[in-house]
């Protein structure tokens, strides 16, 4: 009996301890929440370490410095303890690495077929890259993806009591694994070129090493950041070293618009969403999760570093300020967090880098999810007809026709697809126009307020007999409108009209400018493209509303004039637009009056006419929704007449 009660006591006890432990146990908002502090202590510790590890490296720079003027200052002193003394200024202030902190700049250039990039040895990262398929605008210039005089790459920690900022020191070139002598680089058809730049330390087992890989027809690189023998070097408590990319934008574009969206973009590590910076101001943001990659991003290209591991976190900006270069337009930064194995002989950082196209199908290629850069559209539905629309682009433009004939077969096949939508709106127009004369009687019978729903009861019949749903016109309209928005947003964003010229248009991707003149409300310049545009849709505007007698009617009198507003408002904004779309909805209007000439050859509202009379004679079964309405009137006719009698 004792055993069973020291079993069922243990038992008991046992369950109140996994009960507790279940019941205690943080929830999982709990749980990321409390990462989440731990990720900001994290960064706010390493924000103080770099904080302290600054401070103590110019105190360190400023006690050299009045050591060698010190030194200077000896007149009697032999030039051979003068040299001994810098060089030993200079060893406290660099430690191994003082061999690597004085030189001279060098660059070297290595060939793809479709970029040229320029190597520095001071900092030992790209100078320079020139994409060799485009132009930068408005000149024959090569386009380069930054200012090659400002662009900033410094890997840092902290060695020995000091910060190490690799961004001062010389590196040594390596291909394929040797020291490279100078002569010509370029990839091979189908090959790759391994291109290393090395920061020796004092000791030649002791290196940090950049590794670029790079490849024939390809925009992205393979980058590995390689630490070899630092473990003694390194500070021991280190678990990452901080990376600061920073680079000016250069203008590219003849304009921007509301669209181009330049600004720093990310994604997380684990995490289907693109986020990015705000647009068109300047702003500092603290990202404090695992990223995969992030992007300095213009309208039509992008500079892309890419973590095949993922970065700790990091820090963005983007931010205006006033240069010598007159293309200057944005400057855009990051510090991150990568990760460092302080254990590891030989430690590696695998990364990626990106500097080309924002070309939707290139960009898709790399499976990262590059391609959501580009703004479709920020609803699901406009994004998936964009992606149809990209589809139809890229199959048409195979062909090596001018854009603007692609532009003009895509129009015939996205209003070919709308045809039935627009035919049935046309002929619920028709069904209207017959039936003005009966909806006129019905407004005379019930002119008073009270009357209402008889007099909406009224037109519902006599819309049934006619054989036309209320919904029959607007509908198909609605329908349509998620296509034009998703071409609003497709034709900005497509590089592929970029520097495409088509009839007087020299650039499809921007203005078509015909006239320049002093700024006045907003507008310097008037483009043609769109002066036709805004032409044939008033001349649609005027053709539909004498279609359906809108002056005619007093509750459509106060619209007609913002009819015709509305065009002149829309030439203000596509003014400024591509080319492309304001030619597309050109096209739209033309086509759109051919249909309409059609539909009048199709529709003859003499047979619409008899057939509503024929409906009229034939005993019309009452739907629920029909049914349902006499009812809300007789409740509401019972109101009224309680409300007289009180």
């Amino acid at each position: 009996m004792n055993n069973k009660n020291t079993l069922f006591g243990f038992l008991l006890i046992a369950a109140i301890l996994f009960g507790w432990m279940y019941f205690m146990s943080p929830s999982k908002e709990e749980r990321e929440k409390q990462m989440h502090i731990q990720d900001s202590i994290r960064q706010a510790r390493i924000e103080q370490m770099r904080v302290d590890s600054i401070k103590n490296a110019e105190r360190q720079q400023a006690a050299a410095l009045a050591q060698i003027a010190d030194s200077v200052a000896m007149a009697d002193m032999d030039s051979a303890t003068l040299a001994q003394q810098q060089s030993a200024a200079l060893r406290d202030k660099y430690g191994v690495f003082v061999g690597a902190s004085q030189g001279e700049e060098q660059t070297w250039v290595v060939e793809n077929k479709i970029q040229r990039l320029t190597f520095t040895n001071k900092g030992g990262f790209l100078k320079n890259v020139e994409l060799k398929d485009y132009k930068a605008y408005g000149d024959s210039l090569p386009l380069i993806m930054f200012d090659t005089a400002t662009v900033k790459f410094d890997l840092s920690f902290f060695a020995q009591n000091r910060v190490v900022n690799t961004s001062q020191f010389y590196f040594q070139p390596y291909v394929n694994g040797q020291p490279y002598a100078d002569q010509p680089l370029s990839v091979a058809e189908g090959d790759s070129l391994v291109f290393a730049m090395r920061l020796p330390s004092d000791n030649p087992e002791q290196y940090i090493e950049y590794i670029y890989t790079i490849h024939d027809n390809n925009y992205m690189m393979d980058f590995d950041i390689r630490t070899v023998g630092m473990k003694d070097v390194i500070a021991s408590n280190a678990d990452y070293m901080s990376l600061d990319w920073a680079i000016d934008m250069m203008k590219q574009e003849k304009s921007t618009d509301r669209f181009a969206d330049e600004s720093v973009y990310y994604r997380a590590l684990n995490d289907k969403d693109v986020d990015h910076l705000k647009v068109n101001q300047d702003v500092e943001e603290n990202v404090n999760t695992k990223l995969k990659w992030i992007s300095f991003k213009q309208r039509f290209f992008c500079n892309v570093i890419v973590a095949k591991e993922g970065f700790d976190n990091a820090k963005m900006a983007v931010n205006t300020r006033k240069s010598d270069n007159p293309r200057y337009y944005k400057s855009m930064s990051t510090n991150i967090s990568i990760p460092y194995d302080k254990n590891a002989e030989v430690n590696v950082v695998p990364m990626s880098l990106y500097f080309g196209p924002n070309h939707f199908k290139t960009l898709r290629s790399y499976k990262l999810g590059l391609q959501d850069q580009i703004n479709l559209g920020n609803f699901f539905l406009i994004r998936w007809i964009n992606y149809g629309v990209i589809a139809v682009f890229n199959w048409l433009s195979q062909y090596g026709w001018n854009y603007g004939i692609v532009i003009l077969i895509l129009t015939i096949i996205i209003k070919t697809l709308l045809f039935p939508l627009a035919f049935k709106s046309y002929k619920s127009s028709a069904i209207t126009r017959v039936l003005k004369p009966e909806m006129e009687a019905i407004n005379e019978k019930y002119p008073k307020q009270e009357d209402a729903m008889k007099k909406q009861q009224a037109v519902m019949n006599l819309q049934k007999q006619a054989g036309v749903s209320p919904a029959s016109g607007c509908l198909p309209a609605l329908l349509q409108f998620p296509i034009l928005i998703a071409i609003f947003r497709f034709f900005p964003a497509s590089i592929e009209l970029r520097q495409q010229p088509f009839l007087w248009a020299e650039d499809l991707s921007t203005y078509d400018s015909i006239v320049e003149f002093p700024r006045f409300l907003g507008m310097d310049h008037l483009s043609l493209f769109t002066i036709l545009m805004t032409i044939t849709t008033l001349i649609y505007t005027y053709v539909n509303n004498k279609q359906m007698d809108v002056s005619s009617n007093p509750q459509m009198k106060p619209m007609k004039w913002m009819m015709y507003l509305m065009p002149i408002m829309f030439f203000a904004i596509f003014n400024n637009y591509s080319a492309g779309l304001s030619y597309y909805y050109m096209l739209v209007n033309i086509i759109t009056f051919i249909q309409m000439f059609i539909f009048r050859k199709m529709i003859n509202e003499d047979k619409v006419r008899a057939t509503i009379e024929e409906n009229k004679r034939k005993p019309q079964k009452k739907s629920n929704f029909m049914k349902r309405l006499e009812e809300a009137q007789k409740q509401q006719a019972k109101l009224q007449q309680q409300q007289k009698k009180r």
